[in-house]
């Protein structure tokens, strides 16, 4: 493992994930999607000389091909994945979630790549069925991005099953902290308050999550890149916790000393039966076969999470009075 190539490294996730393979010594490629403003979202003024940021889309079968020349190593994280958004475009999230996690599946059969870590989510999932939620818990299509996710994953494993593709899929729970869009809980609430509001709009507050901070996710990653003889596994990336938001929600009221009232706001209540309303991830199976634990707890993620989002420079980049799909 020598040469990377992170899909969606322009993102919330990918971009931590791209800081933490250069620190660790990695040759990375980081795709940021095309835009005609050659914009490289949260990669810009990044820079490094083992940094190379590539612009194009995972939809392109052709392009997939060329990006991945060279690289030893794929971390998929490339995906449609605002659950409200995937309620009025659907077919969008088929195009890029499903038929663009084939492409990157057989360019890398093609070049004979060594690991593909594609991404998953603990949405596949949906409600609880039992907890804490292991690697064999059903799987429900609570909403089309969670569709197109569980569709994504079995791709992947169909091209192990029938390729012997060295694939792992990783399953991140809920991942949170700087740089995440404000179409999340977390930063809405943070964002909001950080502007003076004191009247926060929300959803419904009674769903639990197993948040993970983003370092640990990330460290996560890193760890499944690296561990031998786990191809064709699924593998949670979780704290074996859970909170609900509206604790959650406190929590971050308290840490910013902020004296606020939570309002539900219609717009953001997912339809009832795609809402998931309990998430509590299993992670013995991460802990058993890698070196990997959690080593945020949610109020230090918070903390460090408030403190990002706090600066100035920071919140001016996000329009706290739009609810963002």
């Amino acid at each position: 493992m020598k040469n990377v190539l992170v899909t969606g490294a322009d993102g919330f996730i990918g971009s931590h994930l791209v800081e933490l393979l250069l620190n660790e010594g990695y040759n990375v490629r980081a795709l940021s999607v095309y835009n005609s403003f050659n914009y490289w979202g949260w990669l810009e003024g990044m820079n490094h000389p083992s940094l190379e940021v590539v612009c194009g889309d995972v939809r392109d079968a052709n392009f997939c091909r060329e990006i991945m020349k060279g690289c030893d190593t794929v971390l998929h994280l490339a995906a449609l994945i605002a659950i409200p958004y995937s309620y009025v475009a659907p077919d969008s999230y088929v195009d890029t979630n499903i038929k663009g996690t084939l492409n990157i599946c057989q360019a890398a059969k093609d070049l004979g790549v060594e690991r593909v870590i594609v991404t998953s989510t603990s949405e596949v999932y949906g409600t609880a069925q039992y907890v804490p939620i292991d690697e064999k818990h059903p799987r429900q299509p609570q909403s089309p991005y969670s569709a197109t996710k569980i569709g994504a994953d079995a791709i992947a494993m169909s091209f192990y099953n029938a390729f012997n593709l060295p694939v792992v899929i990783a399953r991140p729970f809920n991942t949170y902290g700087p740089r995440q869009s404000a179409r999340a809980i977390i930063p809405t609430i943070i964002t909001q308050i950080a502007n003076g509001v004191r009247e926060i709009k929300v959803g419904d507050l009674t769903p639990t999550r197993d948040f993970n901070y983003v370092k640990d996710t990330c460290r996560g990653f890193l760890a499944l890149a690296k561990a031998p003889g786990i191809e064709g596994e699924e593998i949670n990336i979780a704290t074996n916790s859970e909170i609900s938001m509206e604790d959650t929600l406190k929590t971050i009221a308290r840490l910013m000393n902020a004296d606020v009232q939570w309002i539900q706001d219609p717009e953001r209540i997912r339809p009832s039966k795609s809402e998931v309303f309990r998430l509590w991830g299993d992670n013995t199976k991460i802990t058993t076969l890698t070196d990997w634990r959690p080593q945020y707890s949610i109020e230090q993620g918070l903390a460090e999470t408030i403190e990002w989002f706090t600066k100035q420079e920071n919140l001016a980049k996000y329009k706290a009075n739009i609810y963002n799909r």
